[in-house]
């Protein structure tokens, strides 16, 4: 077992990381080189630097990349701190070698204003370790039925839209939003199940759900609602973004609408990559997610359609629970589990180690590609860019132990897990977060 202490404040004017396999798809690198930082900024990235600096790190055998993003979390603020808040969630996110997360508006109060995204980018800066980026919601209250500020909201510093949670069932609603969002260059970020097709269910319909005597949530209610949205976006021009994916069907209209010219991107979740419902226990309710767990055949199609790029991006949707909510009967607990802390290792594990995916494909997936989709400034280790770097171990064993979490959610269907490959060091703004070990 290895000690997992980390060390949040390490402030140097200058850093080495020196001999380390940098991988920058952004910049097609791939290569043993040096990264020198120089004021929170990358000031050279080639072998053999001869400058020195305040801090060197040795990081021969270790896989160097630009800071990781993810898209999509759930850091709980404002209203639901008992299950994440800013600085938990920041620390979970620093371990897991993410520099740049979003966190999405179904709080308590929903973020649907400029104020309180205002009140969020504050929060942020103040007590956030990260990058932490505002989602916004679409519609007042994520009740669907009237529009939300947006464009106050873009003022305040919303980087996208989302009513995650919630399919937005009036279609003229959602047509409205993408209009008003047109000339802004801002996406939608869609939760894609058809409401009246899954109300009440606990886990993919099918074989499993029989045997085991639950209410499913069959495919064709997220199938239907990626098709009505990848239509209104060619409708109307605008920009939809599909949040985790997870059914078959849902990735082959995904490819079809992009060699349409279709303004759609999508995302996935490790647990959609490599688990099925065969995992799905009814006395342990960290297998309850939504959209729920799949059959293989559903595994397969989106890791293909991750690798020959109609899935865009990679996100964890970390959505982590306080123990007493999540410790409950499988039918009344609520779904989701924490994933910023094991992402690496699942993906490592299951997909890299397995020759199922490469590097360079796994590496853009958590960096160019979602700064590129979402207008970021991060995601590379371009000259002058800022400083957010991840070091990896792609050989260190590990055991996944929620003691060891810096979330506060501590149900994960990973607990007891054994994976090949781990984040030892995050770099942020040129502040180094380093793993002792």
């Amino acid at each position: 077992m290895i000690n997992q202490t980390w060390q949040f404040q390490n402030k140097f004017k200058s850093i080495i990381i020196r001999g380390g396999r940098v991988i920058d798809p952004a910049n097609n690198f791939d290569g043993v080189a040096d990264v020198l930082i120089v004021d929170g900024k990358i000031a050279a990235v080639e072998p053999d630097i001869k400058a020195s600096a305040d801090f060197e790190y040795n990081a021969a055998g270790k896989i160097v990349t630009p800071g990781l993003i993810d898209m999509h979390v759930h850091f709980r603020e404002p209203g639901q701190e008992s299950k994440e808040d800013f600085l938990s969630g920041s620390k979970a996110a620093v371990a897991g070698g993410f520099t740049t997360v979003a966190t999405m508006p179904n709080t308590s109060p929903v973020v649907d204003n400029a104020a309180l995204v205002r009140s969020m980018v504050n929060r942020a800066e103040d007590v956030g370790l990260i990058n932490i980026k505002i989602i916004g919601a679409v519609t007042k209250g994520q009740n669907g039925q009237e529009l939300a500020e947006m464009r106050d909201m873009i003022d305040a510093g919303a980087v996208a839209f989302s009513d995650d949670g919630h399919f937005d069932d009036n279609a003229k609603i959602f047509l409205n939003a993408l209009d008003y969002l047109h000339d802004t260059g801002k996406i939608i970020i869609c939760h894609e199940e058809e409401t009246s097709l899954v109300k009440g269910g606990v886990m993919n319909e099918g074989k499993n759900s029989a045997i085991l005597g639950l209410k499913g949530r069959p495919t064709v209610a997220e199938d239907i609602a990626v098709a009505r949205d990848v239509l209104l976006a060619e409708y109307t021009g605008g920009k939809v973004h599909i949040a985790h994916i997870s059914s078959k069907r849902a990735v082959e209209i995904v490819r079809d609408a992009k060699k349409r010219g279709i303004n759609v991107t999508a995302e996935v979740t490790p647990q959609h990559l490599t688990m099925t419902d065969d995992l799905v226990n009814p006395s342990d309710a960290s297998t309850k997610i939504n959209p729920p767990l799949r059959t293989k055949k559903d595994c397969d199609a989106c890791l293909a359609g991750l690798i020959d790029g109609t899935i865009d991006i990679i996100v964890t949707d970390h959505s982590p629970h306080a123990f007493e909510e999540k410790d409950r009967e499988f039918i009344y607990a609520p779904s989701g589990f924490p994933g910023l802390e094991t992402s690496i290792g699942v993906l490592f594990t299951e997909l890299y180690h397995t020759g199922k995916i490469d590097l360079k494909t796994l590496i853009s997936k958590m960096t160019c590609k979602p700064a590129q989709i979402f207008g970021l400034d991060s995601g590379t280790l371009s000259i002058n860019s800022p400083a957010d770097v991840t070091i990896i171990d792609p050989e260190l064993v590990w055991t996944v132990d929620a003691k060891n979490f810096y979330t506060k959610g501590s149900h994960s269907p990973f607990i007891g897990r054994k994976f090949r490959g781990k984040v030892v060091a995050t770099i942020v703004r040129g502040n180094l977060m380093k793993l002792n070990q």
